[in-house]
């Protein structure tokens, strides 16, 4: 009897031993946690349409983000408000006081503005409507001239003309590729295309020859700086190569 006391006693004060070796534990695992994930510096890459202050605001958006793990853990773990014009945010701890933001933005190539709806209608690479929104973005140049029966987001770009989305895309990819993106793209009822770079104005022609055209532009673009007229490349082929400024 006296041998099953002792044990009994044991075991009650070794359980208590325990119990308070993991109270101390999470007690100095909460401290530190509060002490140490204190967020001092924030580091934002792959930004373009927003400011890096914009991008910190909207990620520390609450009365806990002080906190680097729950920052952390919220971005990891959980479905966060959707940001226009950005596909994804990836948030890393450097160290315990540093976050990385690291931004993943929408790949726009141009946008419609759509009178039914009141918003520009800007599309992807691929064609797929990515965002509705009355915001202008720089550097996305406005397609004028083309008519869209509905817009869906996620989805292609219902224009009325069906030749129409491939050889916009064919476009404004190849403007892009040579950083020749302009200020707006439009589209004659007979498929002849007229790119503007502010006082200049590029006759294209059809999408015939592109990229031999995107190429002869991409050389005689900066000779037109502080010029303003238009310039022909409608007519230009492998047999026929004349190009013409017509200024204003």
């Amino acid at each position: 009897m006296i041998r099953d006391k002792r044990r009994k006693k044991k075991r009650k004060m070794r359980a208590l031993l325990i119990f308070l070796f993991i109270c101390l534990f999470l007690a100095l695992a909460a401290l530190v946690v509060v002490k140490v994930f204190q967020v001092k510096k924030v580091e934002v890459t792959g930004n373009k349409l927003y400011g890096n202050e914009q991008i910190e605001k909207w990620v520390l958006n609450d009365e806990y983000s002080w906190n680097s793990l729950y920052v952390y853990l919220k971005y990891r773990f959980f479905d966060t408000e959707e940001v226009p014009f950005i596909d994804t945010m990836e948030v890393g701890i450097k160290i315990p006081q540093t976050i990385t933001i690291r931004v993943y933005e929408k790949g726009l190539l141009g946008y419609l503005y759509i009178d039914t709806i009141g918003q520009n209608v800007y599309f992807d690479k691929d064609g797929f409507v990515v965002e509705t929104s009355s915001e202008v973005i720089e550097d996305v140049p406005r397609i004028t001239g083309l008519t869209c029966n509905q817009v869906v987001l996620y989805e292609k770009l219902d224009l009325e003309n069906k030749n129409a989305l491939r050889n916009l895309l064919s476009v404004t990819q190849t403007l892009k590729k040579y950083s020749l993106v302009p200020d707006s793209i439009a589209y004659g009822g007979n498929g002849d295309i007229g790119l503007n770079y502010g006082a200049v104005t590029v006759s294209m022609g059809t999408v015939e020859n592109l990229t031999e055209k995107v190429k002869r532009l991409e050389k005689i673009m900066p000779k037109l700086e502080g010029m303003s007229g238009t310039l022909h490349l409608e007519e230009w082929s492998e047999e026929t190569t004349d190009i013409t400024f017509e200024k204003a």
